[in-house]
């Protein structure tokens, strides 16, 4: 028996009905991801009949909790669509802010060293560098896992020439002068139980110890060390008050809080000199 294509979109939604809270639209990207058709298309041709074979173990996936981005291997992030997969977080669209405030601070025309730590999937490094022309990049990952996803990115995005990535533990190893620090670092408490669609992600970009600022700690002592000029890192919600304690007796410039859609804070940008 054939099925048209609003056959296979009623199916989705019925199977997806009590796990999305728009079933429709998550039945909509994954077929679309299924048989490699845009929205538009499946909108247009709703009476077309079609095959696809991985559609029900799409949605059986689905409704154990596994993010969308992970079935579909794709993540829309600053307009633009990125490929993941387990290995690395998927980016959310707090992040972009992160990318937004730093760029306030640069000059387009800079040529300023820039290093991410952390860097995942490589969203942040690649928005960057489209944005900093002239700028040089340099970022790094634990993560071996991580860093195969960031490749490819930065490869779909041709930015190989641009990007030069290792494996290493925050900055160890790196050896090179740097101007700008960024970072989307692991930032939550060690045993806090999370939503069930986290548990598919990497835990090591999660988790940043028994206090969860860790590591948020050694970036600021790293960009002290390093007379790093701008360190710009995302954070936890309740990690303002102490992030401002840890400060009090660095000498710096500036220290600015931002905060993310939902009106948590979110990131900091701290201009040393």
């Amino acid at each position: 028996m054939s099925n048209t294509i609003n056959d296979w979109l009623d199916v989705g939604e019925r199977a997806l009905k009590y796990k999305a809270e728009r079933p429709r639209r998550e039945a909509e990207i994954l077929l679309g991801s299924a048989i490699n058709k845009d929205r538009l298309y499946l909108i247009t041709h709703g009476e077309e009949e079609a095959e696809a074979p991985d559609f029900h173990q799409m949605l059986i996936r689905r409704n154990e909790n596994e993010p969308i981005e992970y079935i579909t291997s794709k993540v829309s992030f600053f307009s633009q669509e990125f490929h993941i997969s387990t290995g690395a977080l998927i980016p959310r669209p707090e992040t972009e802010i992160l990318i937004e405030k730093l760029l306030e601070k640069l000059d387009t025309d800079t040529q300023e060293s820039i290093v991410e730590v952390g860097i995942g999937s490589g969203v942040i490094s690649i928005v960057l560098a489209q944005h900093l022309e002239k700028a040089s990049f340099l970022a790094t990952d634990i993560s071996p896992d991580a860093l195969t996803i960031a490749k490819m990115n930065i490869s779909i995005k041709q930015m190989t020439k641009r990007i030069e990535i290792f494996q290493t533990d925050l900055l160890e190893d790196v050896d090179k002068k740097i101007d700008i620090l960024v970072s989307n670092p692991p930032y939550i408490e060690d045993g806090i139980v999370l939503e069930a669609n986290l548990a598919f992600e990497p835990q090591n970009a999660l988790y940043g110890g028994n206090i969860g600022d860790e590591i948020l700690k050694r970036l600021i002592d790293e960009s002290f060390t390093r007379e790093v000029r701008i360190l710009a890192c995302e954070m936890g919600y309740d990690q303002k008050d102490k992030i401002e304690t840890y400060l009090k007796d660095f000498d710096f410039k500036s220290l600015e809080f931002y905060k993310d859609y939902a009106g948590f804070d979110r990131g900091f940008i701290l201009t040393l000199v």
